[in-house]
């Protein structure tokens, strides 16, 4: 039973972290597309200016008009719109917002990390990321009208808070590995990641499913003893 036990959880350990090198290739590959649009929206950035003078020159306002229009459309896909602080956390979150603006969803975020934060950049960003994966993909299962995500993160006294709620679907039955979901595995996966990097720093998850809603909310001591990572 104790050996069945152990093959179990290196079994479970295995397809955690696979699934988390992929997803975090996944999370490269978007950082560097976004990243890659800035860099090409800033090397045409004098043939826009050129091309504006030489429309302003010929009385061609209307056309003026419509290029600005197209500009602007352009440059709020790539243009960073959440300051938290930290350079890796900003890319995540504008870059998954990007993602939930091409599908139509409404996201308000408020987020701050201060400077005494324990939790490395490539965790933090293991954290948002799967979260952010999961309420996107609980929120496409929805109607437009529908759906939203907020996201929250700050110091609460002394701790690091974060809350993630989005819009969802009937509410999810949890089991002993955790919430299960019309997704798949991969969203229990996912979730599971999320609660081994927050015990990692001693912190603390609560997820909450109702119908029409899920809400993770973290608490992180902001500090921490160096041995207990």
């Amino acid at each position: 039973m104790r050996l069945r036990k152990l093959f179990l959880q290196k079994w479970m350990d295995k397809r955690i972290e696979a699934y988390q090198s992929e997803l975090l290739q996944k999370y490269c590959d978007e950082v560097e597309s976004m990243y890659t649009k800035m860099r090409g929206w800033r090397h045409d950035y004098h043939n826009h200016i050129q091309a504006l003078q030489a429309s302003m020159a010929l009385g061609q306002y209307d056309e003026v008009n419509d290029y600005l229009r197209q500009l602007n459309d352009d440059l709020t896909q790539v243009d960073t719109t959440v300051k938290t602080g930290r350079i890796m956390v900003d890319a995540i979150l504008n870059g998954k917002m990007n993602i939930a603006a091409q599908n139509a969803i409404k996201v308000n975020v408020k987020a701050g990390i201060p400077e005494i934060s324990p939790v490395n950049d490539v965790d933090m960003c293991a954290i948002i990321g799967n979260l952010l994966d999961n309420a996107i993909e609980e929120n496409k299962r929805l109607p437009e009208e529908d759906r939203f995500i907020r996201i929250y993160i700050a110091q609460k006294n002394t701790q690091l808070y974060l809350a993630f709620t989005n819009a969802a679907g009937k509410k999810r039955d949890k089991s002993r590995a955790g919430f299960l979901s019309a997704k798949g595995a991969h969203h229990g996966l996912g979730l599971m990641r999320v609660e081994s990097l927050v015990k990692k720093y001693g912190g603390f998850l609560s997820a909450d499913s109702e119908d029409g809603g899920f809400t993770a909310e973290i608490l992180i001591p902001l500090m921490l003893q160096k041995e207990n990572l």
